[in-house]
């Protein structure tokens, strides 16, 4: 049954694939996977280059942890079923200005292969927990308005829409209480 865990160098084989399809996809979270390819795409297929990528990604959950000028704390999980990368999501510990208007609280991916199976609303089902622990009793996602599957997962997971701001919808989700699904 597919979990969120935290990021392990057991899912090498399977991550790195599935960045291979995000790469083909042209789908980059933001420039979140072509900042990671730069850094590590050249030597994270070997275990010590993989390695080195998620100690990184743990250590940009810490306040004083190392990450990009900007960044703030955020912690990743990855959705895996058995040993197969499904999709990852973080959680952004806090809002800058610019994630207020554009990037919000939690951003997620489902590798193309594995999509329209129910693993993103799962993923963000899941996350809220997490969220509610850090102390974030609503969290604030943002999509594209043109992304239809994004919306209805965010909807499907209580998400009330605040306003749309250039090519962004805005939601609010209570980490505290999770709708049934519809």
């Amino acid at each position: 049954m597919p979990r969120l865990v935290a990021p392990d160098t057991r899912f090498r084989h399977s991550f790195v694939e599935a960045m291979g399809e995000f790469a083909a996809e042209g789908e980059f979270f933001g420039d979140t996977l072509r900042r990671e390819l730069a850094l590590y795409g050249d030597d994270w297929h070997t275990p010590s280059g993989f390695a080195r990528y998620v100690a990184a990604i743990g250590n940009e959950s810490r306040e004083e942890g190392v990450r990009p000028e900007g960044f703030v704390p955020a912690t990743w999980y990855w959705y895996v079923d058995g040993p197969t990368f499904l999709g990852r999501i973080q959680i952004r510990h806090r809002l800058t200005p610019l994630l207020r208007d554009y990037g919000g609280h939690v951003g997620y991916g489902v590798r193309p292969t594995a999509r329209r199976l129910g693993h993103a609303r799962a993923m963000l089902r899941e996350v809220l927990s997490y969220a509610q622990a850090l102390g974030l009793d609503e969290v604030l996602l943002t999509c594209e308005v043109t992304n239809t599957g994004s919306r209805k997962v965010i909807e499907g997971c209580g998400g009330v829409l605040e306003d749309v701001r250039g090519s962004k919808a805005r939601y609010w989700v209570s980490a505290g209480r999770i709708q049934a699904e519809v």
